[in-house]
């Protein structure tokens, strides 16, 4: 077994770098322990070097990894890799080593979990907490081997208060890997995070298959892979992906915005919502129609194309539908329900003086030959097509919405952009072109409803 610890430039494994390594390791010859400061060829942020002790000064003479990584490779290479939230120590490591050349792979086990599984009564698990729980000697926090041995003193404290049955059956479910297409990376389950975010799934060639998303990325991710024996769909997947990306994002909101912009930027074989659809129409209904019935009867519903709209801000619109076709199957059964004249919604054509088919039926109130006044037809249409009709943007001009670190810029239901810092803010309010988009529409509904505003 090793148990592991590494100091860090940053938290993201792909860009950040190792600044120092400790290692405590068990084997038949006993315990031995293993300390190196590495230069990381970047800088030290300030708060990094204030958290860690580590300074620039202290790493510039030290070795690069990529000139102590097959030492470090024979340390730990074919051993029980042990981290506490081993996700990152193991995670930063194979990204160095695969810097080099090396495709590093181990067998991890993350104490956080381990504790858990053993101390379920308990609610945390963090290395502070582990300190103070088990009485774990400390000789310094936030270097390397010292943690390192913080994490062999608590797997010390649990060979002591456990039998080693029941520490190897624990082991050996939290070290299971789940089922996997034969052709993914084994450590994908290690890598991916339990964070909101989007995945895509890419196939031979880099062919986009499919673009998620999901509050646990993780979970959802291997739900995929579980579930491709019962579901054509997954079973399809399964035999197709040969690659596995993602995006982590700052909350469901976000996760969602990426996943509708993803899906019409690669258009993935196995998606078929979300797709961007160019035939976006609405009905628009004229304010009031006033006179008697005349020659040319007064249409008081018109269909209405969003590339002539500006569907977000443009006021009497009704519905947003994805062809012409859904737009008349809604038009006629509101008119079927309600008893409305279809001669006059423009739905059927009748001759000057004539009845709509719909009042030989008694379906029509006979608003088409004038027994039914065209206001009071006007009125029973507003009253049954008000449950459709498209909100007014509540602001006179854009806004934020704040969701965690960052706010979505939204203006007229359409959404600009997402800003972490200021500058990125600027030039969203400068540049962004609102475009009106069903499915951001309808997610920004619900957004409004779930996000606190931020004026702009």
């Amino acid at each position: 077994m090793v148990f592991l610890d590494l100091e860090t430039t940053g938290a993201t494994a792909t860009r950040d770098r190792i600044t120092e390594i400790g290692i405590v390791e068990v084997s038949e010859h006993g315990v031995d322990r293993y300390s190196q400061l590495v230069n990381p060829q970047a800088r030290i942020p300030e708060f990094i070097q204030q958290l860690t002790g580590i300074t620039e000064d202290m790493v510039v003479d030290a070795p690069t990894f990529d000139q102590i990584a097959r030492d470090l490779l024979d340390r730990i290479n074919g051993k029980l890799f042990v981290a506490h939230n081993a996700r990152f120590d193991y995670g930063f490591l194979k990204n160095e080593f695969k810097r080099v050349g090396i495709d590093f792979r181990a067998r991890v086990l993350c104490t956080v979990k381990l504790s858990r599984a053993l101390y379920p009564q308990e609610s945390r698990h963090n290395l502070d907490s582990l300190i103070a729980r088990h009485g774990l000697q400390q000789s310094g926090r936030h270097r390397a081997l010292a943690d390192a041995d913080l994490i062999f003193q608590f797997w010390e404290k649990l060979c002591a208060g456990f039998s080693s049955d029941v520490l190897e059956q624990t082991i050996a479910r939290l070290t299971a890997r789940p089922a996997l297409p034969s052709q993914l990376d084994p450590d994908l389950p290690e890598q991916l995070p339990e964070t909101h975010g989007v995945y895509i799934f890419y196939g031979e060639n880099n062919f986009p298959l499919y673009v998620g998303k999901s509050n646990n990325l993780r979970k959802r991710v291997m739900s995929h892979f579980a579930a491709d024996h019962t579901r054509g769909k997954e079973m399809s997947l399964s035999m197709q992906v040969r690659r596995v990306d993602w995006i982590e994002t700052a909350g469901e909101i976000a996760a969602l915005l990426k996943e509708s912009a993803l899906i019409k930027e690669l258009l993935p074989s196995h998606n078929t919502r979300l797709r961007r659809n160019k035939e976006l129409c609405s009905w628009r209904i004229p304010p009031k129609v006033s006179g008697t019935v005349s020659d040319t009867l007064p249409v008081q519903a018109e269909l209405v194309w969003a590339r002539d709209l500006n569907l977000g801000a443009q006021p009497d619109l009704y519905g947003i539908f994805r062809s012409q076709r859904d737009a008349l199957e809604m038009l006629s059964e509101l008119a079927r329900q309600e008893k409305l004249c279809k001669a006059l919604l423009g739905l059927e054509k009748v001759a000057a003086g004539a009845s709509c088919f719909g009042y030989q039926l008694k379906n029509c109130r006979g608003a088409c030959i004038g027994k039914e006044k065209t206001e009071l037809h006007h009125a029973r249409l507003l009253m049954a097509m008000a449950r459709h009709r498209i909100p007014a943007w509540p602001h006179p001009g854009p806004v934020g919405l704040k969701e965690a670190e960052v706010v979505h810029v939204v203006d007229a239901w359409c959404y600009l952009g997402t800003a972490s810092r200021e500058e990125e803010l600027h030039a969203i309010l400068e540049t962004g072109q609102p475009v009106f988009d069903l499915d951001v529409y309808k997610i920004l509904r619900k957004a409004m409803r779930q996000l606190p505003t931020v004026a702009l």
